[in-house]
Formats: C-alpha cells, structure tokens, sequence
C-alpha cells in the first residue's frame, strides 16, 4: 500500500551583514588667557638725617681760636687784670698809710706781688665733652598702591568631526520551501 508522503523540505535564508566603523575626532583647543599684572604705585617720603658737630671749644682748647675770639679774650683779660691791679694797689695804698700801726707791711706785700709757684697737674687737650655732636635721625615712609591682576580668559568649544559607519545588508542565500507528494 503506497500511502502518499508529503515531504517538505526548507532551505534557510543566510542574510550577509557588512558595516564600517563609525570615526568619531574630537579637538578641543585650548582656552584663550590673558593675565597682565600692572605695576604697584610706590610713593617714598623721606626726612633727612641731620648731624652736627661742633668743634670750637675743643679748638679752642688746643688754642686754635678765631681772631675775634682772641681779641675778646684779651681785652677781658687786660679788663680783668687793670681792675685787680687798681684793687691791689689801693689795698696797698691803705696798709702803708697805716704802717704806724706795726707789722710788717712791706714784707708780706712783696710776697703777695712776687712769683707764686703754680700747682703741675695732668690737663687733657682737648677736655673731655668739649666737642658737641647733635643728631637727628632721619625718616623714609613707603606707600605701595598694589594693582590688581587683569584676567581675561575664553573658553574654546570642541570640534567634533563624525564619519557615521554604514551597514551594508545582502542576501547570501535566499530561504526556499520544497514541497513534495
């Protein structure tokens, strides 16, 4: 007995795919600064030191005088010395007018007109604190104004450069059905 078959047989479909990478540049360029840093403002103010030496008495105490301070002297002391020798000699003139009165006179006025012997000691020339030194400090004020830094910054946008990838599709093999009795 020969009973019909029904014999099916199938061919599968094979779909081929191709596809390209995609490429993808990304540039970022760098930022555009600016920095300026003006200078500070400085201001100085200053006060002069002072010094000042003064000289004259030991100048003259190692006899190194002005001349008008020599002709001063001389005639204080010519002044001086004419006034105690006028004192003297009426001192003088008094005890020998009343030389009845005893003692002796004449003796001790000789003594006191006669050369008396003078004390030797040490004497430091120029003495000590005869030179006068003033001093007066001097000042300096600094001012400084400082300036703020300019700044000037811009930012860059990205480039970016896409090549899109392509997908590529085609039938390898095409799907069949074969039907038999």
């Amino acid at each position: 007995m020969d009973i019909p078959k029904l014999h099916i047989e199938t061919t599968k479909g094979i779909l081929g795919l191709s596809s390209t990478k995609s490429i993808q540049r990304i540039e970022q360029p760098a930022a555009s600064l600016s920095i300026e840093q003006p200078k500070a403002i400085q201001s100085f103010q200053t006060t002069q030191p002072k010094l000042s030496i003064d000289s004259t008495q030991a100048r003259a105490d190692v006899d190194l005088k002005s001349i008008s301070k020599r002709w001063d002297e001389v005639a204080s002391y010519s002044k001086q010395s004419l006034l105690e020798g006028m004192a003297r000699r009426a001192q003088q003139g008094t005890e020998l007018m009343s030389i009845e009165n005893g003692g002796n006179t004449l003796a001790s006025q000789a003594k006191q007109t006669g050369r008396q012997m003078k004390n030797l000691g040490i004497k430091f020339i120029p003495s000590y604190g005869s030179v006068k030194i003033d001093f007066t400090p001097g000042n300096i004020n600094i001012k400084t104004d400082q300036q703020k830094p300019i700044i000037t910054a811009q930012t860059n946008k990205p480039i970016i450069d896409i090549e899109p990838g392509k997908l590529t599709a085609e039938m390898i093999q095409y799907p069949s059905i074969d039907i038999s009795w």
